[in-house]
């Protein structure tokens, strides 16, 4: 398999992007992920993954907790920022630390506390599920989007009575 059209096809899908932060010691964690999703509402469980090849890995792997910030759309420089490995990713970075629940970042559009519920072989991933313990939602915020490798704006919001889950789901 061609490996770069198939992440070409792969960017056809847009996600959100989001910065999963946590605290091991003194020591702060964040890296960028795009490969976010909700599992369950009962258990409300969430997944993401990072790539074996991060430094951070087994840091990741000892984490007792860790919070899933959404960025927002005008927070595209908090993302290429903790895109970066090795560098000092927190500089000049205002935020609330809660023990045992991640980082804050300012300007979210939405955050996830989660607990590690379990980790899983994911090819050149580690796939984490955490079970979110706590969450907050700012609808005023827009999030930031990732397609065919750049970052995107949504054109429109639609404000319809949404039925989620859909009915295609069962």
């Amino acid at each position: 398999m061609d490996v770069r059209s198939f992440r070409q096809a792969l960017g056809q899908f847009p996600t959100g992007v989001c910065v999963v932060t946590s605290t091991i010691g003194a020591e702060k964690l964040g890296v960028t992920i795009s490969s976010f999703n909700s599992l369950s509402l009962n258990p409300p469980l969430i997944l993401f993954s990072i790539d074996r090849r991060a430094a951070s890995l087994s840091q990741w792997a000892q984490a007792e907790g860790y919070a899933i910030n959404v960025l927002s759309e005008n927070q595209a420089d908090l993302s290429s920022r903790f895109s970066k490995p090795l560098s000092n990713k927190w500089e000049g970075i205002a935020c609330e630390t809660i023990v045992g629940h991640g980082i804050v970042l300012p300007g979210a559009a939405a955050v996830f506390h989660c607990a590690p519920w379990a980790a899983h072989d994911g090819g050149d991933h580690l796939l984490f599920i955490g079970r979110v313990t706590s969450f907050q939602s700012f609808w005023d915020r827009r999030p930031l989007v990732f397609s065919k490798g750049r970052y995107a704006a949504l054109e429109s919001e639609r404000h319809n009575e949404a039925s989620w889950p859909l009915a295609m789901h069962y």
